[in-house]
């Protein structure tokens, strides 16, 4: 999709999640930008997809949130980045979209994700919208960088049957890199989940020369099989689908000539994984 091609103010369902999305919540005021994020009632959503088979178990409807404070190099949707880039959505309206699917999404053995950008931007949003689901007895699930988990108390952690944890790279100085922020926060919020057995799915995106040295793959797989409560490991190769993006919001984007990983090199990045125990694909 080129720039262009960008939908129409307003409209939530999207057939990509790659669809670029500019100043849908521009002319939204300032003082009802901060209430919506204090109460919840209002949120800042890229878009919805319906059908995704790549975002938790089963048959799942996603909604994309608007506002991430990483700045991850291979981001595929750095428009995201921008809550004000998001359409903003009453959280009655919200509901209703995911009413539209409940019993669809429970004979598809399937479920609600919260993906982003970064759903925990709108922590109170995000625990509205998950209290909504369980009380419709749906699967619900949230994919997250767990900067911001201590937004949540433990009774809204019982709300998410699964936790899709974003671990980019290991070490301070390389996680600095990559994202632009330190990675502690992210580990004590997967201890806190593992403390509380709730179940995770790390993802981690392979980049060639960027995430691939296999000492922080080993360390990454090492920390994921300590906690003792990850039951998958995803291994996401690096892909340019995303590239037009970057260069239509005028930013820097380092990884222009990088290739994408070979299946030789994500299988063995998977054995790495696997040697610890854990599922990986």
């Amino acid at each position: 999709m080129r720039p262009e091609q960008a939908p129409a103010a307003g409209k939530l369902e999207a057939k990509s999640p790659y669809e670029l999305r500019m100043d849908q919540g521009k002319n939204v005021p300032e003082s009802a930008i901060k209430q919506a994020l204090q109460t919840g009632e209002m949120g800042f959503v890229h878009s919805f997809t319906t059908g995704s088979t790549v975002d938790g178990p089963g048959v799942r409807l996603v909604a994309w949130t608007a506002g991430c404070q990483w700045r991850c190099r291979y981001c595929h949707n750095p428009d995201t980045w921008n809550m004000m880039n998001g359409t903003p959505i009453k959280l009655e309206r919200a509901v209703q979209e995911l009413g539209k699917y409940r019993h669809g999404l429970k004979i598809l053995n399937g479920g609600f994700t919260l993906s982003g950008g970064e759903p925990l931007m709108q922590d109170r949003f995000a625990v509205k919208l998950f209290t909504a689901a369980k009380s419709m007895g749906i699967h619900t699930c949230i994919e997250t960088n767990g900067y911001l988990g201590e937004r949540l108390s433990d009774d809204e952690l019982d709300a998410i049957d699964l936790v899709m944890l974003g671990l980019k790279t290991w070490g301070e100085e390389n996680h600095r890199e990559l994202v632009g922020k330190e990675m502690a926060p992210t580990l004590q919020f997967a201890r806190r989940l593992a403390k509380r057995k709730r179940p995770i799915w790390v993802r981690f995106v392979l980049v060639p020369g960027v995430t691939d040295d296999t000492e922080i793959v080993k360390q990454i797989a090492k920390f994921a099989a300590d906690l003792g409560n990850v039951q998958r490991v995803e291994v996401l190769p690096f892909h340019q689908m995303g590239r037009f993006k970057w260069k239509a919001l005028n930013l820097d984007y380092s990884l222009e000539n990088v290739e994408l990983p070979t299946p030789a090199l994500v299988n063995s990045v998977c054995d790495v994984f696997r040697a610890e125990g854990l599922k990986a694909v």
